[in-house]
């Protein structure tokens, strides 16, 4: 105490060490929340998930859907019978006991399902036929409101009257008709409808057609009348690409096609015909 006394005094640190000292910055406060509310997030979540499992409902009641309730026969008789798919409005109803005394004659009536309306064909006692739609005047003081499969109702005044269709003629014989005569046959076939030989080189010419430098087809024109030409199925232009299967790859293969036309041949010929390729079968006769 003398020690202390006598002038020797004892000085204390002006400032904490920095491992006492406590930052109270701001950048340091919010990391520490956000930590603290995602924490607080993970409890809740971790409670309702808990909740969830030990009650099986849901918080607005029972999961369970509702039954369905299922309309009795009658019921649905009683709704599908009101329903009308076609949409039919009320002028096509039944017909009145009041037939028109107008001279007009109902020849055939459309009825259009989709709006209930329609139009019909009526003629005045001149005969002259016009078509009056639904809603139309057809005579002074007569207008036309509704049209069914068999009549149409008309209204003069507020008055329904109904005219039918005039089925009162007999229906019209149909007249039965007429064989047609046999199809004469083509000079130079034969009577099955088979062709001559003969015939068959005499109307037909055949020249090669070359693409390229290299025979691709042999091109076909008529001889004589073309009456021959026309028999076996063949028109001006064609070009023949390839006979029972063959390609034709050369000039000789014209004198071979002429060799084949044999008595009693079948010769199978593809025909390049504008853009088209058509099949023709040629028949020879025996003869």
């Amino acid at each position: 105490m003398a020690t202390l006394m006598s002038g020797s005094a004892v000085r204390l640190p002006r400032a904490l060490p920095s491992w006492l000292r406590v930052e109270r910055s701001p950048r340091n406060v919010a990391p520490m929340l956000l930590v603290g509310l995602l924490g607080i997030a993970l409890v809740w979540q971790c409670v309702s998930l808990l909740w969830t499992l030990i009650v099986p409902l849901s918080p607005l009641g029972a999961w369970q859907p509702q039954t369905a309730v299922i309309a009795s026969p009658a019921e649905r008789r009683a709704l599908f019978s009101s329903i009308d798919p076609f949409f039919r409005g009320a002028g096509q109803g039944p017909a009145t006991a009041t037939v028109t005394s107008a001279g007009l004659t109902l020849f055939g009536v459309n009825i259009n399902e989709a709006t209930g309306g329609g139009s019909a064909i009526l003629a005045a006692e001149d005969g002259i036929q016009n078509s009056y739609a639904v809603g139309d005047e057809v005579a002074p003081g007569l207008r036309l409101v509704g049209v069914a499969f068999d009549h149409v109702l008309l209204d003069r005044g507020g008055t329904r009257e109904t005219l039918f269709l005039d089925q009162s003629g007999a229906a019209p014989a149909v007249a039965t008709p007429a064989a047609l005569p046999p199809p004469t046959a083509e000079p130079g076939a034969a009577p099955s409808g088979e062709l001559a030989p003969d015939a068959l080189k005499a109307g037909v010419g055949f020249a090669p057609r070359a693409e390229g430098g290299k025979v691709t087809g042999l091109t076909v024109q008529p001889q004589g009348d073309g009456a021959t030409f026309r028999a076996a199925g063949l028109r001006p232009g064609d070009v023949i690409r390839s006979v029972n299967g063959r390609p034709i790859g050369s000039a000789g293969d014209a004198a071979s096609l002429a060799s084949q036309l044999s008595p009693g041949a079948r010769i199978s010929l593809e025909v390049e015909r504008g853009a088209s390729v058509v099949p023709i079968a040629i028949f020879l006769s025996k003869q």
